[in-house]
Parts: structure tokens; sequence; C-alpha cells
């Protein structure tokens, strides 16, 4: 049962018949932006492989479903989770668990977040555990970017492509999970999303009047290109390695200075449909002080940037990178 997966209806009628025609696969990828859906899906296919109901796979009643949907079922192993790289040394070791038999379902499940993390030593390790694992044993990995993996990784997997939500079914959605909130602020919520649920609870979740940490910072990098220049541009840039930001983070950083240049383009045509003050001040500013040619080529170095952290670019040289594109004239 996949309800709780909001809409991409192709890939549940996709994953629906074919466990239907033959079972749940030994390994699944799950491609798609942060915030596309991917932990949902793995949980519930998770279930589904702990599961013990019988009938529709996961039944959602049974002892398996209950502990793998709490995160606690000892047969639902995750790695990864913590933001940093997977190494070969944590593939190594999974390998050596996979071959200890399971505590309690009849399948072992193996959930790798952020698999295109792992360098090609992890990789290889993986392929041979994908290849020669124990018949009980499954394999979840969770992938931005799953060109980032091997062929040979990606062959061995049956693939899932999670794409973005309509801005109706994030409505609805969002709607059914925070019924406390405004009109308004689900529908900002729902319009600044994207598609990408998990951007949306993120702002959500957040504490009443505050500015999450990568919003603040996009809209500091705004201000800067509006009236900074160069210098105090370079400083927001080596400030980003000093602070010690996380990968995650900046993909963050990065998402939000997107969102706020598509604002300050809507302004610059008298047709910005942003809600938010702070945020709507700040793209007026922008449309005012900068030309429509800059904004676009900053949008475009951001969407260069965040492709290259899913190859695991370091902060160090995305700081690099987003100083000299900067730097550039617009």
């Amino acid at each position: 049962n996949l309800t709780p997966l909001a809409g991409n209806g192709p890939l549940k009628r996709q994953l629906e018949g074919e466990t239907a025609r033959r079972g749940l696969s030994h390994a699944y990828m799950l491609c798609g932006p942060a915030g596309s859906g991917k932990r949902t899906l793995a949980g519930l296919l998770s279930a589904a492989l702990v599961c013990t109901g019988g009938g529709e796979l996961p039944c959602g009643r049974c002892s398996g479903c209950k502990k793998a949907l709490a995160g606690i079922h000892p047969d639902i192993i995750t790695v990864g989770d913590d933001g940093k790289d997977i190494t070969v040394a944590q593939v190594r070791a999974l390998r050596s668990d996979a071959y200890i038999k399971p505590n309690e379902a009849t399948r072992k499940v193996y959930v790798l977040h952020r698999a295109q993390s792992m360098n090609q030593s992890a990789q290889n390790a993986m392929l041979k555990l994908l290849e020669e694992g124990p018949p009980y044993a499954a394999f979840l990995l969770l992938a931005d970017n799953p060109a980032a993996l091997l062929s040979t990784v990606r062959s061995r997997c049956e693939v899932l492509t999670l794409t973005p939500v309509t801005r109706q079914e994030a409505l609805a959605w969002l709607s059914a999970r925070y019924p406390q909130r405004t009109p308004q602020q689900l529908e900002a919520a729902a319009e600044r999303c994207e598609g990408l649920l998990g951007r949306a609870v993120q702002e959500l979740e957040s504490e009443a009047g505050e500015i999450r940490r990568e919003v603040q910072a996009a809209g500091e990098l705004l201000r800067r290109m509006c009236t900074g220049g160069e210098l105090a541009l370079a400083e927001f840039c080596v400030g980003l390695e000093k602070d010690k930001w996380d990968r995650d983070s900046l993909d963050g950083l990065l998402e939000e200075w997107i969102l706020l240049l598509r604002d300050s383009l809507t302004a610059a045509r008298g047709v910005c449909r942003e809600s938010d003050p702070w945020r709507r001040t700040l793209a007026e500013q922008a449309a005012a002080a900068l030309p429509s040619r800059q904004l676009m080529a900053a949008v475009r170095l951001a969407e260069e940037l965040r492709q290259a952290l899913t190859c695991n670019l370091g902060a160090g040289h995305l700081a690099g990178w987003l100083a000299a594109g900067l730097a550039k004239p617009g």
C-alpha cells in the first residue's frame, strides 16, 4: 500500500504491477531530487519487505510493519543517514552483517542514504554484495544523482524515479498533515516547494517566525549581489568553508537562492506571486538593482553547483566556484 507517498502515480502503478507479478526485488535504486519522497518510499518498501500480514504490502497492521514504520525493526539497517559519505569500511561491515540471518523477519533490509556518496572502492564492494549476497538480503539505495554511481551498480538494481508532485497534490497532502496551519501558510508552502514536499515540510516545521539558516544565507547572498561588490561576495563564499557547511546544507542554500532569484525575475516583470513579505521585499530589491541577464546567469550558476554537489563537491571547491562565477559579468 503506497498511499502515504504523495503523487507519483506512474511509479506506484509500476511498482504494484511488478510486485503482483513476481514479488519484491532484492535491490532497488530510489532516485529523485532532495525532498521528492525517497525516504518515504524507502520506509514503505522496508515495511513491505518485512511485512507478515499477507495481502497488500505493506499491510501496516502486523508487528513487522508497525516496527518498520516506527523505525525500530531489528532487520532494517540504515547506512549514511548521518549526512557523511559512505565509506568502503562501512560497506564491508554491511557485507559481513548481511550473512547473519534475520532476527525476526524473512528478509533483512539495508537502506543506504546518499548512495552516490560512495567512492569507487565502496561501490565495487557494494556491487559484489548485490551480486553475491544471501537470498534473504534486500538493498535500497537512495540517490539524488544516480549518474554518480557505477553503471554496473545501477544495472543490478530496479530503478524507481520519483518526480515532483503537482501543486494541487502538494496542497492536499500538506492540508492533511498540518490541519492546524492556515490556508495561507499551506498555499504558500505548496507554491514554494515546487513539487518537492520535503521542502514544504522543512518550512512548516520551522519554529514560528524562524528563518532557517539556509534561507537567511540565500537572502544575504542576494543582498550582497545587489549592494556588496566583489569583495563582499568573496567574503561570503569564504565563510561557507570557514563555517564548515556540509553538502546537504549547501544544497539547501543554493535551492533557496534559486527560489529568490526566480522571484526577482518575476518581480522585474511585475508578476511576483510571493506572499512572504521578507522574500517579496528581497525579490523586489534585486529586481530593481540587477539586470535580468545577471539574475539568469546566477540561476544557471546555482543549478550547476547543485548538480556538482551530487557528485560530492566539497565546501571549499563550491566556495571557489561560486566566487568565480559571481565575479563574471552578468
